[in-house]
């Protein structure tokens, strides 16, 4: 027995005295049995399940995910749970089985095809790796995109690579064919659109392009909404010796033949689906006899749409697109390119999962890895008419809301974190807007429409009155961010940009943002709150990150005015929102009590206004409300935000608080029925999903490791 699992063995057996114990009298013995009890499953190679693994994880446009156990459980699926199906199949010494994706019955009149065994799944930062078995053979499948925080140019490519390595497990050699087939669903938002589609070529590339007939483009905005104007392109790199096909009836000839169609299908434009059908895109890879020694394919998944993002009127293109690179030239670089990204690709993974776990643990490694391309893939990164880059977010199934601030706001320490210069990104628009004359109100906007439409604000009351606004949570969001921004990039030039907008959104809070009125906050979906005890904190936090930014671009006078004015307003909120062991969701409301997640800025921008002991008090607290799945998000219901959740650990003083919440974050993951990219919102009870998924807001849970960095620095 290794040392590795004696250890383990003898941390099972204490655990189970100690959860006698913790049973009998609930004592802080159940955070101890829980850390020792992630680390022990981690070391034991214990194989997570996620709510949904990325596929394609590009943009909000182009999102697909396996919304099941195994590939082959489901079809994929965009993120708003509409299927734009890719099959894979593989066929072995002439019998064929399926790698990923769903077979109808009765498809054209074949009988089912066998699912291999799915034998493993993981899912790293950049990418997600699938293991399984058929035929005396192993075959591995990886999607792969390379989203570096840090190469703006690889990150705005839309290209996911997809990847095969086979080998024979049996001591035999076997002959062995892939076959992908991409449905024309992939390109439009409703089936019965109709669609078009071509063939073309690019330096070492074969092209397969489907699109919709009328290519309206930036035609449309809203929510649960799929693209339909630009193509999906399947490039097949001319090293893989492939064939390929534009045929309704791809699938059916590989599987009696092992072939595909002779001719493509020319009739069109026809639906995407539908009893007349359009073309799918197909390619069979050779992957010849294979023995004991890996056999490797791959192919490119791009979607090109021209003109990405409207703002303020004007269309602007991807970023990628910035110097009038083409469509060819771009999937070209993108595959003379593979091998090194791939390269790349794997150490960024190593080097991060290793410092996530270094900060966190095995469950905080996990936890972030699922969640790193989801959280860069709910934007879109385009360039202004100078260049300048522009990161739009979309606020997924909510209300499809672009880059709305209190969606910046949680997700901003992933990018703090991983680029500074990507939350500059997303500011910028948003700053630009505040300081037009048609922003007239005296708090900071919400967001600047809806996606892909950035031409001004359309929640609550847009531009024409209060109704509904959030102006202590927005001014207090953008404040903080922007001083933490500053603080990252070592300079104050954005602040100095927009110090008039800044210190007006200042002088808000500081007559509104002590004791708030009657208002929506980032929780909105709780209702409007009086007299919000966090929402309070958020303003206190972000008039003293006021005065750092005044400090920062030089206004000595301003910086001492309001250094005067907040340092008296901790000792004040504290005897406001005290109740007894714990404070209080609403100074008007004793026995009430909320999660206080906006203090961990305190310490993260150095401005140490609150004493210890409430953050202290609140988790001695926070320790007797937990719920199976996580903390509830106050008394109110047992409902609770992911993002909140890691806050509110990484604000626990002693490390088994922090892992006992996070393993209980990750069990939920595990466990949740709700098979969606990961939600935010969530019922800590039953584990099901709320509403919200598929959101950039679990960038938050990299705040763990953004307060690391900052302590090192």
């Amino acid at each position: 027995m290794s040392h590795q699992s004696l250890n383990c063995s003898r941390a099972t057996a204490d655990r189970t005295i100690k959860r006698q114990r913790v049973l009998e009298n609930m004592t802080m013995k159940l955070l101890t049995w829980a850390a020792l009890s992630a680390m022990c499953l981690s070391a034991a190679g214990q194989q997570h399940r996620a709510p949904a693994t990325p596929l394609v994880t590009n943009d909000p446009f182009f999102s697909l995910w396996s919304m099941g156990d195994k590939l082959t459980d489901v079809p994929v699926k965009h993120w708003t749970e509409v299927a734009q199906p890719m099959l894979g199949l593989i066929r072995i010494d002439g019998t064929t089985y399926r790698w990923m994706g769903t077979m109808p019955r009765g498809y054209f009149g074949m009988p089912a095809v066998e699912a291999m065994q799915q034998v493993s799944v993981e899912v790293t930062p950049l990418h997600s790796k699938y293991r399984f078995t058929a035929g005396g053979l192993e075959l591995g499948v990886t999607f792969f995109t390379p989203l570096f925080p840090k190469d703006l140019d690889v990150m705005s490519r839309p290209v996911t690579y997809l990847s095969w390595s086979a080998r024979s497990i049996d001591g035999k050699q076997h002959q062995a064919d892939l076959m992908l087939d991409v449905d024309p669903l992939i390109a439009v938002d409703q089936p019965r659109q109709q669609v078009t589609w071509s063939r073309s070529r690019a330096p070492g590339l074969t092209l397969l392009n489907v699109g919709s007939r009328d290519q309206q483009t930036l035609h449309q905005s809203g929510d649960r909404v799929r693209i339909d104007w630009g193509y999906f392109r399947l490039a097949v790199p001319d090293s893989a010796l492939a064939t390929t096909s534009m045929a309704y009836s791809g699938v059916p000839t590989f599987v009696t033949s092992g072939n595909l169609p002779d001719t493509d299908d020319s009739s069109m434009p026809l639906p995407a689906a539908g009893r007349e059908r359009a073309a799918h895109l197909s390619t069979r890879l050779p992957l010849g006899l294979i023995g004991a020694s890996r056999v490797e394919r791959h192919v490119e998944l791009a979607y090109t749409e021209g003109y990405a993002i409207e703002y303020l009127g004007r269309r602007l293109r991807p970023y990628w697109q910035r110097n009038g690179m083409t469509e060819a030239v771009m999937l070209a670089t993108a595959e003379k390119e593979y091998a090194q990204l791939e390269e790349r690709g794997e150490r960024f993974d190593a080097d991060t999962t290793a410092q996530m776990e270094k900060i966190g643990g095995p469950d905080y490694r996990y936890l972030t890895s699922l969640l790193f391309r989801q959280t860069i893939a709910a934007h879109k990164l385009v360039a202004d008419v100078d260049g300048t880059p522009m990161f739009f977010s979309k606020e997924n199934d909510s209300n499809g809301c672009i880059d709305t601030v209190d969606v910046t706001y949680p997700s901003s320490p992933f990018f703090l974190l991983f680029n500074p210069k990507l939350l500059e990104a997303q500011l910028e628009p948003l700053m630009r807007y505040a300081a037009l004359p048609r922003w007239r109100f005296p708090f900071a906007p919400h967001d600047l429409g809806t996606y892909p439409l950035a031409n001004g604000q359309v929640y609550g009351g847009g531009e024409e009155n209060e109704e509904d606004q959030m102006p202590v949570e927005e001014s207090g969001n953008l404040i903080i961010m922007v001083a933490a921004l500053e603080r990252r990039e070592e300079n104050w030039e954005f602040a100095k940009r927009y110090m008039p907008q800044l210190k007006q959104w200042a002088d808000y809070l500081e007559k509104k943002g002590m004791d708030p009125e009657n208002q929506l906050s980032t929780d909105d979906f709780a209702g409007h709150l009086a007299h919000n005890t966090n929402l309070s904190i958020k303003a206190i936090e972000a008039l003293g990150a006021f005065v750092q930014i005044a400090r920062g671009v030089g206004d000595t006078e301003l910086a001492d005015r309001y250094e005067r004015i907040v340092s008296r307003l901790p000792e004040q909120w504290e005897k406001m929102a005290i109740d007894g062991d714990h404070y209080k969701l609403a100074f008007d409301q004793p026995g009430t009590w909320s999660q206080k997640y906006n203090l961990v800025w305190d310490d993260l921008l150095d401005l140490h206004l609150f004493p210890k002991r409430v953050m202290n008090t609140e988790w001695d607290f926070y320790s007797r409300q937990m719920k199976q799945y996580g903390l509830p998000l106050d008394n109110r219901k047992t409902i609770t935000k992911l993002d909140w959740e890691v806050w509110t650990a990484s604000l626990a003083s002693k490390p088994e608080q922090f892992q006992d919440l996070i393993h209980r974050l990750v069990v939920w993951a595990d466990e949740t029925p709700s098979r969606t990219p990961t939600t935010d919102f969530y019922d800590t009870v039953s584990g099901k999903e709320i509403a919200f998924q598929a959101r950039s807001v679990v960038g938050g849970v990299f705040i763990k490791a953004l307060m690391h960095a900052n302590t090192k620095n």
